[in-house]
């Protein structure tokens, strides 16, 4: 049984929550808390296997016992959010830098057409973090010996620049962009699998840690320089032959819209040899073949290592696949970012 903690100080919602987790099976609820402090208490107290967070609590919101219990407990924590105000996401990506795993809107109610569907997300999710060994302490200057690296400057200039995460990835984005130079030659595109409605929000919070310009991509958006393109909630992004932005609503690729192979592949086929692909922290194998157009067209990929992801899946399936150049700790990706794309 996966032992679920509910941190939520609305009555209602705090009801709808356990009805739907403990309808599952495998999950058993070990109790709920009205407020952050109490969260705080219970997680060191019940020692649960997920604790679902909500972000404003009175006493202690869910920002600060995130904190708290990263530090005196570390467990799993999912947070919940009613609304995606720009305040509230600001503080909820916050505690995702702080070691949270994952972001979710609360579900809509019963009589919602998306009830069901936000529910089973809902439980999945919980289902899967609860499977994550998370750290007390962000491993930032983990040693770590690469499975296998090419440290070699590439052979052709490095054009652009495309990056995909999941689980731990807004911590993670937030660390390589904070670590590159205003003057970043080249554009970054980013394919980031985060709840609708939450990536103005993550743009806002990117554009605040960083000295880059990011933005949610437009279709038919130039690239340029020192600009970072987010994907945004219902469309793959990739490049058009005209080289600017393309955003196409097709179905989803595995799973996943906006997806990461979608990404590669688009960026591999046009820019060839001269593409850089980078897989940070997350869960499943999102992007595996459109790295795969990377390498065949001579571009290079790089990976986080074990050590620094939060869920080692995206960037392993990568490295298993005999897909990357460099296998990198997260504090090592944007130096060598900044390396490679201003090497002539």
């Amino acid at each position: 049984m996966i032992r679920v903690l509910i941190a939520e100080d609305s009555v209602t919602v705090r009801e709808l929550l356990v009805a739907v987790l403990s309808a599952d099976p495998e999950i058993e609820i070990a109790g709920t808390a009205k407020n952050g402090r109490e969260a705080v208490e219970m997680t060191k107290r019940l020692r649960p296997d997920v604790v679902t967070m909500d972000v404003n609590m009175p006493e202690l919101g869910g920002f600060e016992a995130t904190k708290q219990i990263m530090i005196e407990a570390p467990t799993p924590i999912v947070i919940i959010s009613a609304s995606v105000e720009v305040r509230d996401v600001t503080i909820s990506m916050n505690a995702l830098r702080l070691g949270a795993l994952a972001l979710l809107e609360k579900p809509p109610g019963m009589d919602s057409p998306d009830f069901d569907a936000a529910v089973a997300h809902l439980t999945s999710t919980v289902k899967a973090m609860a499977k994550v060994k998370v750290v007390r302490h962000w491993p930032t200057s983990a040693v770590h010996t690469p499975l296998r690296t090419t440290n070699a400057e590439p052979s052709t200039q490095v054009r652009i620049v495309a990056i995909a995460a999941s689980t731990g990835g807004p911590a993670a984005l937030a660390r390589v962009l904070s670590d590159l130079p205003a003057q970043f030659p080249v554009p970054i595109l980013i394919v980031q699998h985060i709840a609708d409605g939450f990536i103005g929000g993550l743009a806002s919070w990117l554009n605040a840690v960083c000295s880059l310009k990011v933005a949610v991509a437009k279709d038919g958006d130039a690239l340029s320089p020192s600009t970072i393109y987010l994907a945004g909630d219902g469309a793959h992004m990739g490049v058009g032959s005209n080289s600017r932005i393309k955003l196409d609503r097709a179905g989803p690729i595995d799973g996943f819209r906006p997806s990461a192979t979608y990404l590669f592949d688009s960026v591999g086929k046009l820019f060839g040899a001269s593409a850089l692909g980078v897989i940070l922290t997350g869960m499943g194998q999102d992007g595996i073949e459109g790295l795969r157009t990377i390498k065949l067209a001579g571009g290079r990929v790089l990976a986080q290592d074990e050590s620094s992801s939060i869920v080692f899946g995206m960037p392993g399936a990568a490295i298993t696949q005999g897909l990357v150049d460099s296998v990198l700790p997260l504090s090592s990706i944007g130096p060598r970012l900044s390396n490679w794309a201003q090497s002539k």
